[in-house]
């Protein structure tokens, strides 16, 4: 039996992206759950092209919501070929009705409890059209994922790691509490242990959430990791500078970045934040210690008026931020966003593929769409000018130094060419 495991990317993502892609570690645990006697390949349309033509008896797709067009896409041509097709993911849990008009299988929510059952049913002639655990799968024991199938790709680290699923914070416009619930699971420490032995290299991305959302694990984790000398970056949030012990922890297990989403400058639930933080002293902590900061913020909250883009570019630069990334709020299915600008008809797109986080598909409340729209580039266009670059960067830690700029420079160039799309 045969088993072809695919990434699709949109039209859009083809080129700059390939240089920033990190491998898909979704499949790559399917591919560990895969029986034995199951050939499996993996194809990322990052790196790779798909031959429809190969030899394949069963075909997964894993699919986001900008990808879905693409999905599909792929999905009805092996369909037309006789070959059956099992779609999973954020998006098709979230649309599975929608879905399976592209696939002869749905695998809804986490993969764990549910692929072993898949891939015997197949065998047997009994695929079902959809497969849902009642519970979340446990993270313990968990195999090791195949990162033999990443032989042969490049991707910006091969070691990318998940130690934490689920999140409490339920924010309205996110996808991931739904698809991995409020509460925490955690991996044990010892099967992460495990795992960073099994790696090749030293530069490690932990794929959590939050990787300091839980402090008692997390120091328990970050003691763990002093020894081995890694360098790894994850994403985070303030917290991680509030505790001195959490954040030397963190410093002396190799942490070198953090992915802080600061979100919204307008939108309340930032102003609620900054009542118990400061944010210029706890970046100022983080740097300190070696560890740099990459702010995410998000455009286009009820809250936010045509202001809301000079006020952010001035926050992040006398942050002296030494990346950011700036997105446009999208309404993705199954999130409580999207249930609520569905009510007030205000969702005027419905191209998932433009659902990619870098275009206006709903009506904001007060600004057009294209005053939205151009407010994100020019905050971005801004914020990587040179003058900002010089003022935002130096004097940074040298160590750091050619990281900081190559990431700069490749995200100014990313832009302009967006900008003459």
């Amino acid at each position: 039996m045969k088993l072809k495991l695919i990434v699709p990317i949109t039209r859009e993502q083809k080129g700059w992206t390939k240089f920033f892609a990190l491998p898909p570690l979704n499949l790559l645990y399917v591919a560990a759950l895969t029986p034995k006697d199951v050939e499996v390949t993996l194809i990322d349309e990052h790196i790779d092209r798909i031959d429809f033509e190969e030899e394949v008896d069963l075909v997964g797709i894993t699919s986001l919501t900008a990808t879905a067009p693409r999905a599909y896409e792929i999905g009805d041509e092996f369909k037309k070929r006789g070959v059956k097709v099992v779609l999973g993911g954020i998006h098709p849990s979230a649309l599975p009705q929608e879905a399976i008009q592209h696939a002869d299988s749905i695998v809804i929510g986490e993969a764990e409890n549910l692929w072993p059952e898949v891939i015997e049913d197949f065998k047997k002639k009994r695929l079902k059209k959809f497969y849902q655990s009642p519970q979340k799968p446990s993270l313990e024991n968990l195999p090791l994922p195949r990162r033999d199938l990443l032989q042969g790709k490049r991707y910006l680290t091969k070691n990318f790691i998940q130690t934490t699923r689920g999140c409490p914070f339920d924010c309205d416009f996110c996808s991931v509490t739904k698809f991995f619930g409020r509460r925490h699971r955690f991996r044990p420490v010892k099967d992460v242990v495990k795992e960073i032995e099994s790696l090749k290299g030293n530069f490690t991305v932990f794929a959590d959430d939050n990787v300091v959302a839980h402090t008692k694990y997390a120091k328990e984790l970050f003691k763990a990791l002093i020894p081995y000398k890694k360098r790894w970056f994850s994403q985070a949030d303030l917290s991680i500078a509030q505790d001195e012990e959490l954040l030397k922890l963190a410093a002396q297990s190799g942490c070198e970045g953090v992915y802080i989403g600061f979100e919204s400058l307008s939108d309340i639930g930032l102003k609620k934040f900054k009542k118990y933080i400061n944010f210029k002293d706890a970046i100022n902590r983080l740097k300190k210690h070696g560890i740099r900061v990459e702010g995410s913020f998000i455009f286009g909250f009820d809250s936010d008026d045509k202001k809301v883009f000079e006020k952010t570019l001035r926050f992040a630069q006398e942050l002296r931020l030494d990346m950011a990334t700036f997105h446009l709020l999208t309404p993705l299915p199954g999130t409580q966003l999207y249930e609520k600008l569905e009510r007030e008809n205000r969702i005027v797109e419905r191209d998932w593929s433009k659902y990619d986080l870098s275009t206006v598909v709903f009506q904001p409340q007060q600004m057009t769409r294209e005053e939205l729209q151009e407010g994100v580039r020019w905050t971005m266009k801004k914020f990587y000018s040179l003058f900002s670059m010089t003022k935002r960067l130096f004097p940074p830690p040298f160590k750091t130094l050619p990281h900081i700029i190559a990431y700069n420079l490749s995200r100014k160039t990313y832009l302009l060419r967006s900008l003459k799309r």
